[in-house]
């Protein structure tokens, strides 16, 4: 048995098998989205959203107004091999200003409605005020010398996402983005998803936060001799070995954070990508979560489109967007919002007697 056995059968003891999306839901959701007096599929991809919405929840009254993001935070040992402009010291800094809500994310949350929930699972040194404390260990080790994680640190922050879910929807939360903040974790991600998909690194590895060319070069070999060095190179693994060999605690933890919406029924917003990377791990680990995610946009890095086909999931917004923390997949909550506000208020063709369209088989 593996370790992606061994873990699903005990989320699976905990929680039971994840359930299928509701079809009765969903069907009465398409059938209020045609009722609108507009054209049929008038909202395009958000019309399929709100009817997966509606499958997820099991209920065609679609809610979405209290929602929150999961900010993962995490340091990487593989940025002791230069694949980064900064150093780790900066995702203390920045968790810093998420504590105080003046990081990115936290600016935006406020504009979009959302409460953010940022998460030390593996920042190194002391405790930062103001961040819930699941810190499983401090930071990972450098990849390219010995496995990132032990096998338990892998579990328990997977253990640590799945907790949170359940929590933040005893909570009264409906709909929950994820987000992420580690120096070094596009090189994490960018392993995971070479590895997972059978890529060569040059297709995967992308600048980050901004290398120059020498530096993507640079990049792009330290993932070519990880994979070597780990012999994930050379034919399939699973997939818990593969992110305890070259992964990260947040990606892990995000990973428990996908799981948990398929075991507790909550939708997951999908942000850049390390957070497609956990859902890309989840997906392998749980089947069943894909039906949970919700892709929100396609970032500038070149492994997201990889794993977007691999998912078979669209992802709706296209801005070349790269900042992470988790603000693509919030920026997602007011398109949604105008979405549900016209399938709950619009009018009908009914209420202004008018012949409906028919939807005919093309």
């Amino acid at each position: 048995m593996s370790r992606s056995d061994d873990i699903r059968n005990i989320i699976e003891g905990d929680f039971g098998v994840p359930a299928p999306l509701d079809e009765e839901a969903m069907a009465l959701v398409r059938k209020r989205l045609d009722s609108i007096a507009k054209p049929l599929d008038g909202l395009g991809d958000f019309e399929e959203l709100l009817v997966r919405i509606g499958g997820i929840t099991a209920s065609d009254k679609l809610d979405i107004k209290k929602r929150a993001v999961v900010v993962m935070c995490a340091d990487n040992g593989i940025v002791q091999e230069g694949v980064s402009q900064t150093d780790s010291s900066v995702t203390r800094d920045v968790a810093y200003l998420m504590s105080e809500g003046r990081s990115s994310v936290g600016v935006m949350s406020r504009i979009a409605g959302c409460d953010t929930f940022p998460v030390n699972i593996g920042i190194k040194g002391e405790k930062i005020p103001g961040l819930i404390d699941m810190k499983i260990a401090d930071g990972t080790a450098d990849f390219l010398k010995r496995a990132a994680m032990r096998f338990d640190d892998v579990f328990q922050a997977i253990s640590a996402g799945i907790e949170l879910v359940g929590t933040l929807k005893e909570r009264g939360y409906s709909m929950i983005a994820t987000g992420e903040m580690g120096i070094g974790n596009t090189t994490t991600s960018a392993a995971i998803i070479s590895a997972v998909l059978f890529k060569m690194p040059e297709e995967i590895v992308g600048r980050g936060a901004g290398l120059p060319d020498e530096g993507l070069l640079h990049k792009i070999n330290v993932v070519r001799e990880a994979l070597r060095f780990h012999e994930l190179d050379s034919g399939p693994r699973d997939i818990i070995d593969i992110l305890s060999l070259v992964g990260g605690l947040d990606i892990a933890g995000l990973t428990g954070v996908f799981v948990g919406g398929a075991v507790h029924r909550v939708p997951i917003v999908i942000d850049g990508l390390i957070s497609a990377t956990a859902a890309l791990v989840a997906a392998n680990l749980m089947p069943e979560s894909v039906d949970y995610m919700i892709a929100s946009h396609i970032g500038n890095e070149p492994g997201m489109k990889y794993v977007y086909d691999e998912l078979k999931l669209k992802p709706v917004i296209n801005a070349g967007l790269r900042l992470g923390e988790g603000t693509g997949a919030i920026m997602m909550f007011p398109l949604l919002d105008m979405a549900v506000e016209l399938y709950n208020n619009g009018v009908s063709f009914d209420d202004i007697k008018l012949k409906k369209y028919e939807r005919y088989d093309v």
